[in-house]
């Protein structure tokens, strides 16, 4: 098959690889409709991570190929959706709703989906099948739901939006954005982005941002409680992993407010005397995305929300090196590798 190796930084290539077989009878061997780039891909592509011939990608949707023995609740030629984590969803934890912390999960990104083929572990509790095989201006929103949907709507769970709540969100990639379409499905009042592109601004609003805020750091901060009589937001997100936009999610919080923080952490340090007086409540990490997985695929399938407009480039598998490029450079916001 055909998948995507980083061997270094900024060293993307698209390579043949062995076929991944069945090695345990909890396993299912999908074949991919559409993979995807992730932000966090950009980490070890920039050099922030360590990597050397890693396969990459933990985003996929695909039809289900082969199954172990001990696979249940799907079956082959089912349409699935999967998380970046797999899990068992029957521990203690994932009944809790936590499915990224099962006791048993294994991450994607250590298999690769950025591939034509892909093993998926503890496939009955990955897996979600919808409804039928979707029609193909569906692909992309299926395909957001793996991850940067999940996670945004994590994010808007985590910092509690809902009914009568102002929202503010700290990062306008695709999990800020999906986050905004997040919180306005949750019944947000009122949802404040930051943002300085104007097609990420655009995009925001049409997901349901009622205000946009350019500043960023203490100007943002200000800017947000000058927007919310001085008390700051209910709820904040922040989706980007940085020192700087986590400090910024959580003084733009009011006090007894929530902070949802799903931005991959990045040397970030929270001083103690800030977070003793800012009287938040943070909460996040890893997304659960399992959790929400069946709830989103109906709401896509239904055509209720179209998550898939995050994606503003589409390129073959073949040509991955280009999309990490548009990515890097920020010419594209998520791109979407079809095979």
């Amino acid at each position: 098959m055909r998948q995507v190796v980083m061997h270094g930084p900024g060293d993307v290539r698209v390579e043949n690889r062995e076929d991944p077989k069945i090695t345990e009878p909890t396993d299912a061997i999908l074949r991919l409709t559409a993979t995807c780039i992730c932000g966090s891909d950009l980490w070890p592509y920039r050099g922030a991570e360590p990597v050397d011939h890693q396969v990459m990608g933990h985003e996929y949707v695909g039809v289900v190929e082969e199954i172990g023995a001990d696979v249940r609740t799907i079956k082959v030629g089912d349409f699935v959706v999967g998380s970046f984590w797999a899990s068992d969803n029957t521990c203690e934890i994932c009944l809790a709703g936590y499915q990224a912390y099962c006791t048993h999960r294994v991450m994607m990104g250590t298999l690769g989906t950025q591939s034509e083929l892909a093993r998926i572990p503890l496939a009955d509790g990955t897996l979600v099948a919808t409804p039928g095989m979707p029609e193909p201006d569906l692909i992309p929103s299926l395909m957001a739901a793996s991850d940067v949907l999940g996670t945004g709507w994590f994010a808007a769970v985590a910092a509690e939006a809902g009914p009568g709540k102002t929202v503010a969100v700290v990062g306008d990639g695709a999990v800020g954005l999906l986050a905004i379409l997040a919180a306005h499905e949750l019944g947000a009042e009122r949802i404040i982005a930051f943002s300085r592109h104007a097609d990420r601004q655009a995009l925001a609003r049409e997901f349901g941002a009622t205000d946009i805020v350019e500043e960023r750091g203490e100007a943002g901060v200000a800017r947000v409680k000058e927007l919310t009589d001085g008390l700051g937001a209910h709820s904040v997100i922040e989706a980007v992993g940085t020192q700087e936009a986590m400090m910024q999610a959580i003084h733009s919080t009011r006090p007894g407010g929530h902070v949802g923080f799903v931005g991959v952490s990045h040397d970030v340090a929270i001083p103690g005397d800030e977070l003793f007086m800012a009287g938040v409540h943070l909460h996040g990490g890893p997304a659960p995305v399992r959790r929400f997985l069946p709830e989103l695929i109906q709401l896509i399938w239904d055509r209720t929300i179209d998550p898939g407009k995050v994606f503003d480039l589409t390129l073959p598998l073949e040509r991955a090196a280009e999309g990490y490029r548009a990515m890097d450079q920020r010419t594209a916001t998520k791109v979407l590798l079809t095979l």
